[in-house]
């Protein structure tokens, strides 16, 4: 029987002919969809209302009959309607939600939840996405093994670490401090990616993380594509890279840098929750989902 996946909203507004590509892919491998009412809304930069948002998403994840939630963008909203999801049934018959930057809230909040989810790309970027990120997401929604291996950066920390796999958007990930929502990383790996941000408040943002004790007791760290970084007249001084090696120089755990997911068409899925082995090695980096 064909797997159904429901698109949907949860944040900025689209429109049909947005995730016409989409559609068509999933029909070519294989799976049915449904369209959520929120994919032509409008309100304001809205796909409709919070309480549209929040009754589509609902009854995507109750309905017995949909197989996994594929967001169709994001750009700003889950947050707004996080607090009005009831997870009780969809936490004892948990299925894939799909999706990244934005949707790092309900990554975030499932995890709490000790639920996993899939950090990959959205209808709207299918057709600028390479074939191998495209695979990745197939291969995670048959359940087929991801394993990454890619040419290491110079700013490398070498090493090797294990555990469950956390994070997403950066951005996202320090608007979520303090909430309910807000991850623990004691013994996880820690992915992190973001985009259109000035270099200051990338800083900012990391020491913030720091002193909420992000790096603590964290096994590693894998950053992705940091895209379209800004600075500002008078130069902050240091690289995207330096400031995370200069914040985190304190800490033993390996750091593997330019990692192919974020903001980039190489978008490759990652599995959030999951259990993987990342080995930072000088020519090979190595991420494994175990």
């Amino acid at each position: 029987m064909k797997k159904t996946i429901w698109i949907t909203s949860t944040a900025r507004k689209i429109d049909f002919t947005e995730i016409e590509a989409a559609t068509m892919l999933l029909m070519k491998w294989g799976f049915d969809y449904k369209i959520s009412k929120t994919i032509g809304l409008e309100n304001h930069q809205f796909a409709g209302t919070d309480e549209e948002r929040a009754s589509e998403f609902q009854y995507a994840m109750d309905h017995p009959e949909i197989d996994a939630i594929w967001c169709a963008r994001g750009g700003y909203g889950t947050v707004r309607i996080i607090d009005k999801l009831d997870f009780s049934h969809f936490k004892k018959n948990p299925k894939p939600i799909i999706g990244y930057s934005d949707v790092t809230v309900l990554h975030s909040h499932l995890h709490t939840l000790g639920l996993t989810s899939i950090h990959a790309t959205m209808p709207i970027n299918i057709e600028k996405n390479t074939m191998e990120a495209l695979q990745s997401l197939k291969m995670a929604l048959l359940g087929d093994k991801l394993d990454y291996k890619i040419k290491s950066s110079a700013e490398n920390k070498g090493g090797v670490a294990q555990g469950q796999l956390v994070g997403g958007n950066l951005s996202i990930l320090y608007s979520l401090l303090g909430s309910e929502s807000s991850i623990q990383t004691a013994n996880k790996i820690l992915f992190i990616e973001d985009l259109d941000e000035y270099l200051y408040h990338i800083d900012r943002m990391f020491i913030n993380l720091k002193r909420n004790g992000y790096f603590d007791q964290l096994s590693g760290l894998i950053v992705g594509a940091f895209t379209d970084i800004k600075d500002n007249t008078t130069p902050y001084g240091k690289t995207v890279k330096e400031i995370i090696l200069d914040v985190t120089s304190t800490y033993n755990f390996p750091i593997v840098f330019d990692f192919p997911a974020g903001h980039i068409e190489d978008n490759k899925t990652l599995l959030i929750g999951k259990e993987v082995l990342l080995t930072v090695k000088k020519d090979l980096s190595r991420l494994e989902f175990l």
